[in-house]
């Protein structure tokens, strides 16, 4: 982590702004809150190094709003979606979208400081982390692939098992399995590493 890496809190609500910025700065992380992606982009520099952690429904502009503006600039900043309505098809939206991580509110200080940190740390090192992920990808039998396309695709577990023949405890054991296989601590972190592991996957 160098001095130059900023952290930019982009959160519509002035609380959360200023709790999350106190809770960086305690831990020697450089921090600015903007209160929307407009005040964001008129600070932010071409070649800037950190992060963004942004929530995702904003009255002006959403965090998809603020994701795809920065791909259209090509600012690279890896970004933290943060929402208070997680789901499966919000997490697979956001990851395609570029984010790296959803948290769910409310989250704990060290899950949105650990969060942080494993951003500041890709940050330039995208191929190490895709190749990682491919490998555990590829460890996954046949139907932990067809139970794992349905989670992306944000069918329930019953679903799942109505479309490949399977009780629901079978689904079930899959899931625990590839969560354990793709060693992913939540569903943001299974969904981030099987995009980034398809995409990574070649043709």
């Amino acid at each position: 982590m160098t001095d130059a890496a900023i952290v930019h809190i982009v959160d519509d609500d002035p609380a959360v702004r200023d709790s999350l910025r106190l809770l960086l700065l305690t831990e020697d992380i450089e921090a600015r809150a903007h209160a929307g992606v407009r005040d964001f982009f008129a600070v932010v520099a071409p070649d800037e190094t950190g992060c963004v952690v942004t929530d995702v429904r904003m009255p002006e502009a959403s965090g998809f709003d603020l994701l795809a503006e920065m791909k259209a600039r090509r600012l690279s900043l890896p970004v933290i979606v943060i929402t208070a309505h997680a789901d499966v098809p919000l997490a697979v939206r956001a990851m395609k979208a570029g984010a790296l991580d959803l948290l769910e509110k409310p989250f704990d200080d060290e899950a949105l400081l650990g969060a942080v940190r494993r951003a500041l740390a890709r940050h330039g090192k995208p191929t190490a982390e895709a190749v990682a992920a491919r490998e555990r990808l590829a460890t996954l039998t046949m139907r932990e692939r067809e139970v794992l396309e349905g989670i992306l695709g944000g069918r329930s577990n019953k679903i799942i098992a109505f479309e490949i023949g399977a009780s629901v405890r079978t689904v079930e054991a899959h899931r625990a399995h590839l969560m354990a296989k793709m060693r992913a601590a939540n569903l943001s972190d299974l969904v981030r590493m099987s995009l980034l592991a398809q995409r990574s996957e070649p043709c």
